[in-house]
């Protein structure tokens, strides 16, 4: 088990499975596409080549299968991504919350449905390592989904080329972007994927990086007029949701799918992002 230990998950798996039953049997876990909010954006991304402008990333994050998101919400999450006819899908981590085995079947059957051009690709979230990421990175292997762990996938046209990097979760200490920057090649602009959205200030630093994408925050869940989302967890303090701009590197912070212990959410709906390449003229 993870190093949150056995003491402190298993408290947690009981209540998610116990809370999951109950709303399951009220009836109130089937998919309603009226619960998402698909945000468009574009971004403008230095030295990319015109036969990349408007290439289509569909970016989602914070699954947490098993939680307020359940097999049939994934499902119907999974038929508008493919509706919005995406070249990539990034997933920002977090597939799991504190149970998995029930539920592994239902992550594989939902997400090895998902049909982009070139790829999906993803990177492990904090709640993944602390339940158990060799488990989750064997059934991602089954849906088809590249890990890009401290790695990096060129995505190639004709000559040009748009690479995404990924490291892995910065929670648990696991982030190498010295990997990643040895990996990377010289030529071609590069997207980065990690769970984590504070991470922008040490990425944005390199100068290597045109977008960050990220999730991990939820969002806060609870967002109020004017204040914004009174509740910021660790690495989500500075960039909890939405557009920033940090340096020369843009960083887009989804709001997540799922939730976590808490199921409520208020002025901050689940959230499947378009983000859409521009080249500059």
């Amino acid at each position: 088990m993870s190093s949150l230990g056995s003491k402190c998950i298993l408290p947690r798996q009981k209540l998610q499975l116990a809370r999951f039953a109950l709303m399951e049997k009220l009836g109130k876990m089937q998919f309603d596409p009226r619960n998402f909010e698909v945000t468009r954006i574009s971004v403008t991304i230095p030295n990319l080549e015109p036969i990349f402008n408007n290439y289509c990333i569909v970016h989602i994050s914070d699954i947490h299968l098993g939680q307020w998101l359940s097999p049939s919400r994934l499902d119907g999450v999974v038929g508008i991504v493919n509706g919005l006819k995406p070249d990539v899908v990034a997933i920002t981590g977090d597939f799991v919350s504190f149970a998995f085995d029930p539920f592994a079947n239902d992550l594989v059957l939902g997400l090895r449905r998902l049909k982009p051009n070139d790829a999906t690709l993803a990177v492990l979230g904090n709640h993944d390592h602390w339940l158990d990421a060799a488990k989750v990175r064997t059934h991602l292997q089954r849906c088809g989904i590249i890990e890009l762990r401290n790695d990096v996938y060129t995505v190639r046209r004709e000559n040009a080329m748009l690479h995404f990097a990924g490291v892995d979760d910065v929670t648990v200490k696991e982030d190498r972007l010295d990997q990643v920057l040895t990996k990377l090649p010289a030529v071609g602009p590069a997207i980065l994927l990690v769970h984590e959205p504070d991470f922008a200030d040490v990425s944005s630093a390199t100068g290597r990086f045109a977008l960050q994408l990220s999730g991990h925050s939820h969002g806060g869940q609870i967002v109020l007029p004017i204040i914004g989302p009174p509740f910021r967890g660790s690495y989500c303090k500075k960039y909890p949701l939405g557009r920033y701009q940090v340096g020369n590197m843009a960083v887009y912070t989804n709001r997540g799918l799922g939730a976590n212990t808490f199921w409520l959410r208020i002025n901050c709906a689940p959230e499947i992002t378009v983000v859409t390449l521009k080249a500059t003229e």
